[in-house]
């Protein structure tokens, strides 16, 4: 399994699980990709979990916080770009219409982070690393796989992500799909997005996380067989490979792909 050690920036790095239920989760994503815990005590009856592939940090989630609650925010995966400085990351997402959902701040001994939105509304994470890169493994079966964004506007997000990470979009080249773009950084592909249309069941700009697995199909009903169900049945595209999106046990949405054979 190849190691990664370090996260360009402009690049997907992190994903986090914002859940109601954190022990389900454990039990449940262990179950559907083999990720071992690693609990880390944040308070009295609280705790932060880095899920574990063969050692390597993988994903992470949390518990249930009260002004979550509060607020209403559902369970959901939230994705982190690797930043060289937060906080004028922070000031880029201000000056392109962006908002600024928690200001930067430190994570002593591993880096500083902020919450951010777009001008839609999608939310996402950005992480300047200070000890801590973020995952260790990518794009093998129980990585994180692929990152994307449901856009209700398309022109308006490739606008404030050009200008916030100096991502270009690119349309993607087959033709059967014809709403879906590439985030592009350099020669890298950093992302996708999606286009709203009628008829969509999401109508809300949302980034989104895919996982890889070794086998889209089995995997899906591994995750039924864990107690999630399944949102999008298996689909199949040439060039990108076989997918699913599928909700766990407390409702987080998320992607399965087994990308095409080499």
């Amino acid at each position: 399994m190849p190691i990664v050690s370090r996260h360009a920036p402009g690049t997907f790095c992190w994903a986090e699980l914002y859940t109601t239920d954190q022990a389900g989760a454990k039990a449940f994503y262990g179950g559907l990709f083999g990720w071992g815990v690693r609990d880390i005590p944040t308070g009295p009856g609280a705790g932060y979990t880095i899920f574990t592939l063969e050692g390597r940090s993988a994903a992470a989630c949390y518990g249930a916080l009260p002004e979550m609650e509060t607020k209403g925010i559902p369970p959901h995966w939230l994705p982190y770009v690797a930043v060289t400085s937060s906080d004028e990351t922070a000031a880029k997402v201000k000056a392109a219409g962006g908002t600024v959902l928690k200001e930067p701040f430190d994570i002593p001994g591993t880096g500083r982070m902020a919450a951010l939105a777009d001008p839609s509304g999608a939310a996402f994470c950005v992480w300047e690393e200070k000890g801590q890169p973020g995952i260790g493994v990518h794009r093998e079966p129980g990585a994180l796989h692929w990152v994307e964004l449901l856009a209700s506007d398309t022109d308006r997000a490739s606008a404030f992500y050009a200008s916030v990470f100096g991502w270009t979009r690119v349309k993607w080249p087959d033709a059967d799909a014809p709403t879906y773009h590439l985030f592009q950084l350099g020669e890298a592909m950093a992302g996708g997005m999606l286009a709203i249309v009628p008829g969509m069941k999401v109508q809300r700009s949302a980034w989104g996380v895919y996982f890889n697995v070794s086998q889209c199909d089995a995997a899906v009903v591994r995750a039924v067989g864990l107690g999630g169900r399944v949102t999008v049945a298996p689909k199949e595209y040439p060039e990108a490979g076989r997918f699913a999106i599928v909700a766990d046990p407390a409702g987080s949405q998320f992607g399965l792909i087994t990308p095409p054979a080499v």
